[in-house]
């Protein structure tokens, strides 16, 4: 069960907030919809929920706010967004990655693959699948954990009526086995065909909270739905009769042969067809959207019995019985078959059923579910797979089995969570998510050719030590090519959570954990190691080629070097990390990592050669003096090379900015727990 209690986003400026005050729940078992027109607040109301977005109030899954909640992806699984992942990064790839961050065998990967029918995509790019395979991808990623709470944002969004019925079937195989599901959706008829309970909501605010079948009674517009070859006459003569009684009637041609006719009935309807010999197929009350245009789509029942108690009369028959003097109009186009093997209802007596949350199946019990993908259970009427709202037994070709299983479709089995974190959990997850994409080895080849070109470029020019054309580093520029590459492979090491919060699989809070940020930093750092070596390498190489052995040779001091050079990448490395984790931007990562030679650099300059700092000038000397002395086996040499690194303006910049940046990232973390 899901209970929210006074959800109110934090205004901005002058405006009011998006989320006001929203009290609701959401009971287990059941499907709940929460309703409202675009910018009515559904999906602010759902990150004030999972803890995405600033604001007050608290929301209890099954009892326990969600930051109490030792295992969160177990407990609520999120699909929010369009694109779940990476657009280069593989369908399957991508769920063993989620795998890693949510403590959950890589196996786990195929059952769900299989379960939303995925299995011949699992090596497909992100990028490159539909929407309806994107939303199947959302749900697999949702199921991943075995949670016992789904919480989706517009899921049919966008969906064509097959794809959609199939989720909803998903949705409603959840909730029959005791699970909690949330689901927003801006058409009222949606949400009273496929929830329990639905939640509407306006400007923010709560205003009603209903059972599906007193919306559908209350809140939704009724109308006749008409199935007839002469269309277009028959919507005439109901306009010209509704005008010339001086009746409110409007009347909609859905496309093709099907009409929807609001502030009419049917006695009116086919008493008008009857008059004027106006072959009609179909003819049934059912309770649409709030206005035109709700097609065949309307909560009606398969077997004739729409949701307010009225009947439909059966397909390929008259409006109304005609007496034997009348002559019988030329039949249309399509036959007109009567299916003997299951006859259709009789018009009278009109069982009344209601659409609650024990829907009967429109099929027998007795028949098998098809081994095709899993359909809606039964609770979706919106008809046969042609979306027509029309009885199976109206179809042209010989009667067969109704398309509805009688069985909700499958889930994946259970799984059981590791009940303690392993500290191999986020690096898993990071190395599954470096290496998925080809953006870090794109960008360290990139490293590599601008480095060569450089070292060539600035030795055919003169004017720079052996030591720095090996790094590529001529003094015009603020940093060297592998410094920036690094930087940027550390920026990018947040972009996948704050990009897509469907990937926070741990609370929706993934890149607050300082374990994976641990992960990170060491990920990046041995990235950056890696990436120095290559450079300095290729460089040397490049020089030798074109410059002789003289320019190739290994300077001295290397050790020093070495040092230095291995300091610089893994510390512009992590302040890209850092300041991506901070500011949420991988831009802004990047930009911290420029920003230390251009402006820190300076006024470290400035502040080193203040009267208040120039006594540490002399600072390696001293030590050596002092305290190195006396270290065993030459170690001083090497604690004196890193002094003399750490004691210069870039490593000072350096130092003090990852301390900025590590400090603003703890404060921001406990802020987020705090919450």
């Amino acid at each position: 069960m899901i209970q929210a209690f006074g959800l109110t986003s934090t205004p901005r400026k002058d405006l009011p907030p998006a989320v006001d005050d929203l009290t609701f729940e959401a009971p287990a078992g059941r499907v709940t919809a929460l309703l409202g027109a675009p910018g009515a607040g559904k999906t602010t109301a759902l990150r004030l929920m999972l803890q995405l977005q600033q604001g007050r109030g608290i929301t209890h899954f099954r009892g326990r706010p969600l930051h109490r909640i030792a295992h969160p992806s177990r407990e609520v699984g999120v699909v929010l967004g369009d694109i779940p992942g990476h657009p280069g990064r593989t369908v399957r790839g991508h769920l063993r990655m989620l795998c890693a961050a949510a403590g959950v065998p890589a196996r786990r990967a195929d059952e769900v693959l299989e379960v939303v029918g995925l299995v011949s995509l699992r090596d497909e790019r992100l990028g490159t699948l539909s929407r309806g395979m994107d939303r199947r991808l959302g749900l697999a990623c949702a199921l991943l954990a075995d949670p016992h709470t789904l919480v989706l944002d517009g899921p049919t969004e966008g969906l064509p009526a097959r794809e959609g019925r199939w989720l909803h079937g998903m949705l409603r195989a959840h909730a029959s086995q005791g699970g909690t599901v949330l689901l927003t959706t801006a058409d009222p008829k949606e949400a009273a065909r496929t929830a329990d309970r639905v939640v509407t909501l306006e400007q923010g605010r709560l205003v009603a909270d209903q059972d599906a079948t007193v919306f559908a009674r209350t809140r939704l517009r009724p109308r006749v739905a008409v199935r007839t070859p002469h269309a277009p006459r028959l919507a005439a003569l109901l306009t010209r009769e509704a005008r010339a009684a001086q009746r409110s009637v409007e009347v909609v041609q859905e496309g093709g042969n099907r009409l929807s006719v609001y502030g009419s009935s049917c006695a009116e309807v086919g008493e008008t067809a009857f008059r004027h010999s106006v072959l009609v197929h179909r003819l049934a009350d059912e309770v649409g959207d709030e206005g035109p245009g709700a097609g065949a789509d309307g909560l009606t029942r398969n077997d004739g019995v729409g949701p307010s108690g009225a009947c439909a009369t059966p397909p390929h028959s008259a409006s109304v019985p005609q007496p034997a003097s009348v002559p019988q109009p030329e039949p249309g186009p399509e036959p007109e078959p009567v299916p003997q093997p299951r006859p259709l209802p009789e018009p009278e007596p009109c069982p009344q059923r209601e659409l609650g949350p024990d829907r009967e199946p429109a099929s027998p019990p007795e028949l098998p579910a098809p081994d095709a993908q899993p359909a809606p259970p039964s609770h979706d009427a919106a008809g046969g797979e042609t979306g027509e709202g029309e009885s199976v037994a109206a179809t042209d070709a010989p009667p067969r089995p109704s398309p509805l299983p009688t069985r909700p479709p499958a889930l994946p089995p259970p799984i059981s969570v590791r009940p303690a974190p392993s500290p191999l959990r986020p690096l898993r997850y990071e190395l599954r998510r470096a290496t998925g994409i080809g953006t870090g080895f794109l960008t360290g080849a990139a490293v590599l050719v601008a480095s060569a070109v450089t070292a060539v470029v600035a030795a055919s020019v003169g004017h720079t030590p052996q030591a720095r054309l090996l790094a590529a580093w001529p003094a015009e520029l603020p940093l060297p090519p592998a410094a920036l590459g690094a930087g940027l492979l550390g920026a990018l090491a947040f972009g996948d959570e704050f990009r897509h919060p469907a990937l926070a699989a741990d609370r929706g809070t993934v890149p607050r954990r300082l374990g994976l940020l641990t992960a990170k930093l060491l990920v990046a750092a041995v990235t950056a190691l890696l990436l120095a070596f290559l450079t300095v390498g290729c460089d040397a190489e490049v020089l030798y080629l074109f410059y002789g052995r003289e320019l190739g040779r290994v300077p001295e001091g290397w050790a020093v070097l070495s040092a230095g050079w291995a300091g610089l990448v893994v510390g512009c490395a992590w302040a890209g990390v850092l300041a991506a984790g901070v500011f949420r931007s991988t831009t802004a990562g990047l930009a911290a990592v420029v920003g230390v030679p251009v402006v820190v650099v300076p006024l470290v300059r400035r502040a080193w050669a203040g009267v208040s700092v120039r006594s540490a000038a002399g600072l390696p000397e001293r030590l050596r003096e002092t305290v190195l002395p006396q270290w065993p086996f030459g170690g001083e040499q090497h604690v004196t090379a890193v002094t003399r690194v750490i004691a210069q303006p870039v490593g000072w910049a350096l130092a003090l900015s990852l301390a900025a940046l590590l400090c603003a990232y703890l404060v921001t973390t406990l802020r987020s727990r705090v919450r």
